[in-house]
């Protein structure tokens, strides 16, 4: 499989006109799929040289849109961007990119991203041609491209919130302060971001009372009361609980918001079930089965539910997590194995009651991510990123709904 550009990614990486060194991927694939955008940390005075680099190797302007799709194509991005995009957006705390697949999905062309986690980042490179850049308290809003919707996935965080109301600048030290400098800055058209469920009552609920006064009041937004959606209803056998919070610019005079209806057709399991017989490295070895069921009889006897779980074929899924038991929620019983020999050390035996994890497909498809996705990383890699991602038919279906308001699609 062809690498994305490898000569002009070198050629671009050249030039000495990065002013952050560790960023200089993120700059070079920006500017390759947004020529026209100069994009952070690029000096000014040397994008121009670098834009026209963009041109002459794909031999094109940029208003010649059928033939940058077809430039795309060739460099083998299984999520190229769109070629007449209907509008902007941005991508931050990107993950694995959920959030865009459902945008571009609509229409729309990812002008900025940004992601930490460096495995992440190799994820989202191999499926949009894209490496985000990294730490976003680094990056000057002013530097951020404009666009028409801002995406993030922000993690909650507490405020340090003493004393009389100082509005934006509580906010200081946490990630959301850098979501809020941005709009300040962008002033996009409209604001789309999800979180845990847990946000709604964390610390009393004044977390997220600081959120929504920041975003009403301090940078004058219209924001419905954000709502709580489960992923199960929007397509995925997975029960999914995550707060979703849209805003929109006075300028689009936008005065309600009906957040999307389920969908008619409820999946379970089997829907998203392996279609053939998968490696017995995810089958339960006797001995560590037998640790699942001592550990969950110690809670019941204690009156908690805490425990493995096994999801039927026609069940749905406990939400997948990274870390603790996020994958011991979600075990399944398939008969299908014929080969018992262990591939990996393990204490005991292959267990021959058919009882085994879910694989890392599995888990992409609970997540609403097409067989097309790849998944380049490691299985243990590859449970954290699916764990940590959007729902992608939840995010679809409410993005849907927001760009209708803002008349873009």
């Amino acid at each position: 499989m062809s690498s994305f550009y490898p000569d002009l990614q070198k050629e671009l990486l050249s030039f000495d006109a990065f002013t952050d060194a560790e960023e200089k991927k993120a700059a070079v694939t920006h500017l390759i799929q947004s020529p026209e955008l100069r994009p952070p940390f690029v000096d000014a005075d040397d994008y121009l040289d670098l834009k026209e680099l963009c041109n002459q190797h794909f031999s094109l302007i940029k208003e010649d849109s059928e033939q940058y799709e077809l430039a795309f194509e060739s460099g083998d991005i299984p999520f190229p961007p769109p070629s007449k995009p209907k509008f902007t957006f941005i991508d931050l705390f990107a993950g694995i990119g959920g959030f865009r697949l459902a945008m571009q999905e609509q229409g729309g062309k990812c002008v900025f991203s940004s992601e930490w986690d460096k495995y992440a980042k190799q994820t989202y490179y191999r499926n949009y041609g894209e490496v985000p850049y990294g730490d976003i308290t680094k990056v000057s809003e002013k530097d951020v491209p404009d666009h028409d919707v801002l995406c993030a996935g922000f993690p909650c965080q507490a405020f340090s919130i003493a004393g009389k109301r100082a509005g934006f600048d509580d906010t200081r030290g946490t990630l959301f302060f850098d979501v809020a400098r941005i709009i300040k800055e962008k002033q996009p058209k409209a604001i789309f971001l999800e979180n845990v469920k847990g946000l709604v009552n964390h610390r009393s609920g004044k977390t997220l009372e600081t959120i929504l006064d920041v975003l009403r009041n301090d940078l004058g937004y219209y924001v419905p009361d954000p709502k709580v959606l489960n992923a199960r209803k929007y397509g995925v056998p997975q029960n999914r609980e995550r707060i979703f919070i849209v805003g929109f610019h006075p300028s689009q005079n936008v005065k309600s918001f009906d957040y999307p209806q389920p969908a008619k057709i409820q999946k379970v399991f089997a829907d998203v079930k392996e279609e053939k017989e998968v490696s017995v490295k995810y089958y339960m070895s006797t001995q560590y089965l037998q640790t699942l069921r001592n550990h969950r009889a110690r809670h019941e006897a204690k009156g908690n539910g805490f425990g493995y779980a096994i999801i039927p074929d026609d069940g749905i899924a406990n939400a997948v997590v990274c870390g603790g038991m996020g994958r011991e929620r979600n075990l399944v019983k398939d008969a299908r194995l014929t080969n018992f020999v262990p591939v990996t050390k393990i204490k005991g035996v292959v267990n021959r009651e058919g009882i085994r994890r879910m694989t890392p497909r599995e888990w992409a498809r609970l997540q609403g991510f097409p067989d097309e996705f790849e998944i380049p990383v490691s299985d243990a890699n590859a449970y954290k990123q699916f764990g940590n991602s959007v729902a992608v038919p939840a995010i679809r279906a409410a993005a849907k709904k927001l760009l209708e308001q803002i008349k873009v699609i």
